[in-house]
This record gives C-alpha cells, structure tokens and sequence, in this order.
C-alpha cells in the first residue's frame, strides 16, 4: 500500500476530532441537531486551517443515511463515498481553475434537477474569490432562491474579493489561525499514533512556522520525519527550516543586558557562521523581548511555546522595564531599515550596539552629577575672602545690582547664603566693611558681567549708604512667600550672621517695609493690565453705585484667573438693577460659558459686593464694550501714539533721513511707564 501523507490521512472524519473552531463548530452542530439550516455557508480562514474539512463534514452530516445529524454514522454509503470523495451528489468545484462565466453557467444548469442518490445536492465551491465578476452575477440569482434540495457551501481565504450581494445571501463563518499550544499537542497526538520520534523543541519549531495552519504543520512534520531518517529531533528541525539556535539569540541578548560590548560582536560572529537571514535573527529577538515584557508585566501570561520558560523568566528578573522597552522598539526600526543596509550583519551590529548607546542607564548617572557640579563655586569662598581688596569696598554696590536677576531664581540662594555663617564668625572683623558680602560677590560672579572702573565709580557715587538698605538675602527673607518656596528651602541661619556683625543691626527692621510692597505686587493687577486700565474710574463699594462702565475694571479686580478670566472679559455687563446684574454674551462662548464657569464669575462678585447679589447670563447681543474689547482698543491706541511718537523723534528722523530706512510698524510696542 503507497504511502499516504499525514495531513490527508489525518483529516477529520466527524466534527468532533477537529481541532479548534470550536466557534464554527458550535453554530453548525446546533443547526444540525435542530434542523435550522441555511440554504449557503461561507467558510473563510487562511490556508490549512479546516475550511474543506468542515465543508465536507457538513455534506455528510446533511447526507446520511441514519438522517440528518451532527454525528454522522460514517458507515452508510453515503458517509463512505463522501470521505472517499465520490459521491455523485457533493460537486466540488475549483473556483480558480473555473473562473469564466460558461464554466459558471454549466455548473448551474443542473441544480434544478433533484439529487441522484443522497437527500441534498451539495455545491462545494473552493477559492470562490477567483470567479470572475460576470460568473458571481451568474451565480448571484441562483445563490438567492436555490431549490430545496439545493446547498452552497463556499470556501475562501479573500473574502475581501466577494462582491457584497454574495455575502449577504450567505451565512459567513471566518476560521481562525491556530495557536502553537494546539498544533503541538495535536502534532504530539500523531507521532504517538505513528510511533514516531520526536523531541518537543522541535515540534514547537513545526508549530512555530506553520503560522497557524494544521495542514502547514502537518506537511512540515512529514518533511522533518524524512530529513530526521524517522526521528524529529531540534538540530534536524532547525538545520531543515534554516532557523537560528535560539541559544545564540539569549547569548545576544544577555550580552547587551549586562552592557558587554566585545560579548555582543563575538556572538554575532558566531552567529554568521551558519549565514542566517538577518531579518528572522531580529524577529526571534523582538519575539524575545516581547515574552520578557510580559513575563515582567504580568508573569502568568508567559507561554512555554519554545520550551524556555525558565529562561525568559531569568531574563525578566534581571532586566529592566524601560530597558526592554527601548531595546524592543530599537529591534523593531532596526528590522525596517535592514533592507537599505550594503550587509545584512553590518545592520545586525548596528541595532544592538545602538542598544548598547541608548540605554537609559545614562540617565541615572547624569541626575547624580548636577548636585556636585552646582556646588563647585562654593568651594572657593573663603579663598576669595581671605584677601580684601578693592572688590570688596565695592560689594554693598555689586549686591544691591545683583540682588535683582537674582530674585526669580530662589536656587542660587541656598549657595549664597550657606557658607554665610562658616566664613564671618571665625573672623576677625578690622575693618568696618561688612563680612557676608564677598561670599555673594563670589556665587554671582559667573552670572553678573563685570563692570568696568568709571561705571563702578559711578554707581558709588549715586548708590545710598549700605546701612540704608537691606542686603540681598534680607529682602528674600522678607518675602519668601513671593517664590512659594517649601519650608525645607527656606535658610533660617541667614539672619544669625548678619545681627552678629556689629556695624550692621538696621536691616532687622526694614524687613517689615518690604513685605506688604511684595504681596501686594501680587495680588493686585498686573503691570500691563494696569497700564491699561489707568485713568478709568475705579468700581465703587457698594453695588448700588455699581454701573456697566465699571465692568471694565472690576473684572480685573475681582480675583479670576484662566479660563474664567477670559470668559469673564468677553461678557458685556448690559443691566444694573439694585443687586441684580445682566451679562450678554455671544454664541462663541456658548460652549465654553457653562455652569461652573458662570458660579465662578457669579461667586467672585458676591464676594465683593454680598451673596444678596444676583447674577444672570443671556445670549443676547452685546450693546456695551466688553473687557477684552476695550483692551484691544487701548492697545491699538497706545500703538498708534508709540508709532507717532517715533516719527516725531528727532534721533529717529535723522536715522530716516540718513540711511534711508523706514519703521517697521509692526514691530513697535509701547512701553510701559515705570
């Protein structure tokens, strides 16, 4: 007896011994079982994974002799010459052999005519998207109304290529790509019956690159049988699909985790010994780095489907997260660019030493270094104090300039005022001049550019006595709520030197005059706000006087920030009855103007004027200038005076006149007086 191969040998002969599609299955049995049977199925899937096997277990089940059923006999004759396949009445029909519309018409000739031997006639139609378009519209009538004795059965692995009037007289059933688990535990089923043996590497191998098809599995097991001489071992299944030992890919990528650079290029050395396709070695790898991903997300979704779990799990633990992220996207690009490389090993090498480059590990020794570096102008303080000098007389001067681009940075503070205490106390004080200054002097040097002899002389000459005002560090002491600095940044020592230094105990009480200027700075509106603003009435006390010309002001005096601000400056205050105020607005802001903003513009008004007032919003048209358009105007027109103000200017004109240039109008913008 000839050898018969195993996918065909073993091809199902009852619903039960299919493995898989059990969605399929589940549908078809019941239809079966109940008598509930549509007069077309399609099958869709892609290859080998059961759609001609489910087809002709249908036929049977709708042809045998015991009657219509889910479980067929298998005996009768019926069930025999449709598993041998000649049964008169189960045509079967190779739709890419017959694609042109006479084939079509012949075929359909005969479904009138009633069936010859079994209870249905059976129209098996494989590869259906090969038809032409006119053999679907020869088929589409028939495919509506059939006979009752008449049933398609339509298999394809395009559905896409279906004209949709096809699909929509057909029940569809879309197969699904088996899942390695299930093509090795059925590939283990067969060896065992055939008393084959085998390794299970190997068959995950087979299961692995049959992509999901039981039939691809199968072919692939009878090619390794041969190659094996009757054994299926590892070495005889990867030396016959030309795939990589996996070991090597661990090799790697142990190598590039532990950041070893003369290990990575060795295994890739050794790698190119056996000429792989560099594309697949970066598959196994990005496979790889995908099951340690999940191995450290969640460890129960990690599969054996290679037989190294063990390993994959090693690798998780002493990897990190954001490692195998990065690594993974780097493979990913690295795969799509291998094409365009002149050698397939020079893009190997390149992905894993840009691995190597990129780790993040460069972050976390980059964050430790700032700490040391910015302490680095401390260190020598007291050498610049240790010898006074003319810099030294000038220091109240150089700290009160410095004093203010120092304000916005309460960072370089903390390196001011630390070796404050360490470097005046354990020295003596011969002259008058004051001791905390020379270390400000030096933290600010790097930032201040340093003044030459006549402007230094100068700025003596015009500046107050240094007991007049406070030094630098009183006036961030006095209002550090400016910075909203953290309790841990705030240098409580800073004083201490300062009231220990005889010629020096005025500033203690300047501090108090300070304070109200800087929260005030900050409550109230700001500058260019209030340039804006200048010369309006301001909004009375009590709502009684209130009237819409004071809207204008008091929407910037009442405390709203971000959006609600600027939905507040689009309303126009349109009514003032007692306590009762009406805002329009228009359809812009109707979408933005919902209940919260309007109880936020409503509860800073009560907080002025009393929770006795009523607020009421209407989209109605705006009669009266609202905020954001009076500021517009005012700023057009402080444009338009700066721009006048420039072509009046004699130095200006000269310019003009001389170089011929123009003003660029554009360009201008006010300045707002001091």
């Amino acid at each position: 007896m000839s050898y018969q191969v195993l996918a065909r040998k073993w091809r199902p002969r009852r619903f039960q011994e299919m493995v898989g599609q059990e969605h399929v299955l589940k549908a078809l049995v019941n239809a079966l079982d109940d008598d509930r049977l549509h007069h077309a199925y399609l099958f869709t899937g892609t290859r080998g994974v059961g759609k001609t096997s489910i087809a002709r277990l249908f036929a049977k089940s709708l042809n045998c002799e015991q009657g219509i059923s889910s479980e067929p006999c298998g005996q009768c004759t019926a069930c025999r010459e449709i598993a041998e396949g000649r049964f008169v009445d189960l045509i079967e029909v190779d739709a890419a052999s017959r694609t042109k519309v006479e084939d079509t018409r012949e075929l359909l000739e005969n479904v009138q005519y009633a069936p010859t031997h079994g209870r249905f006639k059976v129209y098996l139609i494989d590869e259906v998207h090969m038809l032409s378009s006119h053999s679907f519209n020869a088929l589409l009538k028939t495919l509506e109304e059939p006979p009752p004795h008449v049933k398609f059965l339509l298999a394809t692995t395009d559905p896409q290529k279906l004209p949709v009037t096809i699909l929509s007289r057909c029940l569809q059933f879309n197969l699904k790509n088996l899942i390695p688990e299930r093509i090795v535990s059925h590939l283990r089923h067969v060896l065992e019956a055939e008393t084959i043996s085998f390794e299970d590497p190997a068959l995950w191998l087979l299961a692995r690159s049959a992509d999901g098809s039981m039939r691809d599995a199968l072919s692939l097991t009878d090619q390794a049988i041969a190659f094996g001489a009757g054994s299926i071992t590892e070495p005889d299944v990867r030396a016959m699909l030309g795939t990589i030992d996996q070991r090597l890919v661990y090799r790697i990528l142990e190598a590039v985790a532990s950041h070893n650079g003369a290990e990575v290029l060795a295994a890739s050395a050794e790698l190119a010994d056996f000429s792989p396709d560099y594309s697949s070695v970066l598959g196994e790898l990005i496979s790889l780095l995908h099951r340690i991903a999940l191995a450290q997300a969640v460890p129960t979704a990690v599969d054996n489907s290679l037989g190294d779990l063990e390993q994959v799990r090693a690798l998780a633990a002493s990897m990190r997260a954001e490692d195998v992220q990065l690594y993974y996207q780097i493979a990913v690009m690295g795969r799509k660019d291998l094409p365009f490389v002149p050698h397939a090993r020079e893009g190997l090498e390149m992905v894993l030493l840009r691995m190597l480059a990129f780790r993040p590990a460069g972050a976390a020794v980059s964050a430790t270094e700032p700490p040391a570096a910015a302490a680095a102008p401390v260190s020598p303080a007291p050498a610049a104090q240790a010898e006074p000098s003319a810099a030294v007389k000038a220091a109240p001067v150089a700290a009160e300039k410095e004093a203010q681009p120092l304000q916005p940075q309460p960072e370089p503070r903390a390196a001011v005022e630390t070796p404050a205490p360490a470097e005046v106390v354990p020295q003596p004080a011969p002259a008058p001049e004051p001791e905390p200054e020379p270390p400000t002097r030096t933290a600010a040097q790097p930032i201040e550019q340093k003044p030459q002899p006549q402007q230094a002389v100068a700025q003596n000459e015009m500046a107050p006595p240094p007991m007049e005002e406070p030094p630098p560090w009183d006036e961030y002491d006095a209002a550090p709520v400016d910075y909203e600095e953290s309790p841990a940044k705030k240098p409580e020592p800073a004083p201490a030197p300062v009231s220990a230094a005889p010629p020096q105990p005025e500033p203690e009480t300047v501090k108090p005059e300070n304070r109200p200027a800087v929260v005030a700075q900050k409550t109230g509106p700001s500058p260019s706000v209030a340039v804006l603003l200048a010369g309006l009435e301001p909004p009375p006390a009590s709502v009684e006087q209130l009237t819409p010309e004071h809207w204008v002001v008091l929407s910037a005096e009442i405390g709203l920030t971000g959006m609600t601000e600027s939905l507040a400056r689009s309303l126009s205050l349109e009514q003032v009855n007692g306590a009762d105020l009406c805002f329009h607005y228009n359809a812009e802001q109707e979408a933005l103007l919902n209940q919260t903003q309007r109880e936020r513009i409503a509860g800073a008004l009560k907080s002025r004027y009393g929770e006795a007032l009523t607020v009421e919003y209407k989209l109605a048209l705006q009669t009266r200038e609202t905020p954001a358009q009076f500021a517009e105007r005012r700023r057009a027109e402080r444009k338009a005076d700066a721009i006048e103000a420039m072509k009046a200017d004699p130095v200006v004109q000269q310019i003009l006149e001389q170089f011929g240039a123009r003003i660029d109008e554009e360009s201008v913008t006010p300045v707002d007086p001091s």
